[in-house]
């Protein structure tokens, strides 16, 4: 096992591309001056030229541009020629500014390490930015903040690199040794004095030799992209609120990025957590996210009442919720019970829905003729709802050993096996109960770490399973609203994503859905079971964000990119 403990990443030429120095050139070509003739300038400065003074602080980037642009023509001047009319520091920032790119490799391996242990840092040489670009230069360290576990920045701190300091205090901050620690940088002079001092270090001329680089340093595999998972955002990651939607009853919310709003629910039996790798990668394609709490579970109120559940209710509390945090119109995404209440607002509340995601739950049209409960019995596989109906019983179950429920409900597709069955669903009542026969001490799935269980466990203990099993003890209720509502073809668009190996919600279940719905676009994710955002994170956002920019570009509603 590697002995390293920290990863510590340059930003320019490293977690973005391409170098300054490289965009310097191509400046350079673009003007026709003499290349390095700008290096060469900085340089000529000295010891405490204006780029040191900028990087310590001690210039704002608009002081620092206004200096650099006399310095250029007096060097200009000394090597006897003219600068070009159209030479314009300002405008080469102004470049340098739209020309850098996230390496998506290198910050992938950044956030893999983390998930192995690893504690990550930016440390980078930079400027207080008050240009008119200055907006950049904030989404680039906002989302950095949501990736490493610590941000340095030269003018924050007045020392920059190679300074022996800088280092020392980034390892005191980071509560690691030198020979703890791998270094990322694309410039020698500022690798020479962390490897003088004990670090392993890395100069990144090649993002891919880089990374097999920092494979065989770390001792984590860093080039299978079909492993990498998204990033993920802890609870401490993002903005937490509270909604009062009557009396006694409140919703809990998270919520990060601003853009147009999208509002994640989830299904039976998560909690907003269960979006934790949907949410940074939202926020990050230029969305307001909001994921709630659904009622009765984590921090939102927990009523007693069954009829708290029904979906008339529900919905109602949805749309109590936008109206207080101003928001008219929302693109709704649900899964399980979640992609129930999206297609509900989408049928009896079009008018606050932009458009609507299921992952895995069909639209299915209620039929006057059939008693759900009773169209429950004819399949198998749902007998587990019928289990659920008498208060008490499957609540006693399931809160007897929060750990062991948790452990044998989220399971991965990739997982399922002998060592580790996936529950049945069907003749549960039969058996005595839905975990009945299944492990006493299972195996944690690859999908579930310690930290997210226990995050789940801890949110349980907090009001059990009486108010998430009430949404069940509803379906009667469901069915009579539903049957009582003037129901016509959902007119907003809707994205229909099913998960391949569902063992509940089978794909088999949305044929015919284009009879319901006007606008209806389809995805599967391969591989996948039920607990699609986390077991195929991944994949699943390769579909939902390009869906969710081209609906609102249809609409010409704007988005912002933060990368």
């Amino acid at each position: 096992m590697s002995a390293r403990k920290a990863v510590v990443f340059d930003v320019g030429g490293v977690l973005l591309t391409p170098a300054v120095p490289v965009l310097f050139r191509q400046y350079e070509e673009s003007v026709g001056l003499p290349r390095d003739f700008l290096q060469k300038t900085i340089l000529s400065g000295g010891p405490e030229n204006v780029f040191v003074q900028a990087e310590k602080g001690q210039l704002t980037l608009t002081q620092m541009v206004s200096q650099f642009e006399a310095e250029c023509h007096k060097s200009a001047r000394n090597e006897g020629f003219s600068l070009p009319a159209q030479f314009s520091i300002q405008k080469l920032f102004k470049q340098l500014s739209a020309a850098l790119k996230v390496n998506q490799p290198m910050l992938d391996a950044a956030v893999k390490l983390r998930d192995h242990g690893f504690a990550t840092c930016v440390l980078t040489n930079n400027w207080v930015d008050d240009s008119a670009q200055r907006e950049r230069t904030a989404q680039i360290l906002s989302i950095l903040s949501g990736h490493f576990d610590l941000i340095v920045e030269s003018c924050r701190v007045r020392m920059r690199k190679p300074e022996a300091s800088i280092y020392s205090y980034t390892l005191d901050n980071l509560k690691t040794k030198p020979q703890e620690t791998i270094f990322l940088d694309d410039i020698g002079a500022n690798l020479k004095v962390a490897r003088d001092m004990g670090m392993a270090t890395i100069r990144v001329r090649d993002t891919h030799e880089a990374l097999m680089e920092l494979q065989t340093l770390s001792g984590v595999e860093l080039l299978k992209p079909e492993d990498m998972l998204p990033s993920s955002c802890h609870p401490d990651d993002v903005s937490h609120g509270f909604v009062s939607i009557k009396p006694g009853v409140r919703t809990h919310y998270v919520e990060k990025g601003d853009g147009p709003p999208v509002l994640l629910c989830h299904g039976f039996p998560e909690n907003w957590y269960s979006w934790r790798y949907q949410i940074p990668a939202l926020a990050e394609a230029g969305f307001r996210v909001l994921a709630l709490d659904m009622k009765g579970y984590g921090e939102s109120t927990a009523p007693p009442d069954i009829e708290e559940y029904c979906q008339e209710q529900i919905c109602k509390d949805l749309v109590t919720f936008m109206d207080k945090m101003g928001i008219p119109q929302v693109t709704l995404v649900g899964h399980d019970w979640g992609g129930v209440i999206v297609w509900n607002m989408a049928r009896c509340y079009p008018e606050r829905v932009r458009a609507v995601v299921s992952l895995n739950t069909p639209l299915l049209p209620a039929k006057p003729d059939v008693n759900p409960l009773e169209q429950i019995k004819s399949l198998p596989i749902f007998d587990y709802q019928l289990y659920f109906q008498e208060p008490g019983v499957a609540e006693a179950e399931l809160e007897k050993n929060l750990e062991r429920t948790f452990k044998l409900l989220f399971i991965a597709n990739r997982d399922e096996g002998p060592n580790m069955p996936s529950i049945d669903t069907s003749n549960v009542c039969k058996r005595g109960g839905l975990l009945v026969g299944m492990p006493e001490n299972p195996r944690r799935s690859s999908m579930l770490t310690e930290s997210a269980l226990q995050y789940y466990v801890q949110q349980y203990k907090k009001s059990g399973f009486r108010g998430p099993l009430n949404w069940y003890r509803n379906l009667v209720t469901n069915w009579k609203w539903l049957l009582s509502r003037p129901i016509s073809k959902v007119q907003v668009p809707a994205l229909m994503v099913t998960a391949a190996n569902d063992h509940v919600l089978l794909p088999a279940f949305t044929n015919g859905m284009e009879n319901l719905i006007e606008d209806l676009t389809r995805a599967q994710v391969e591989d996948c079971g039920h607990w699609t955002q986390v077991d195929r994170p991944a994949e699943l956002n390769k579909i939902l964000i390009p869906w969710l920019k081209d609906v609102h570009k249809k609409m010409l509603i704007p988005i912002k990119p933060k990368l």
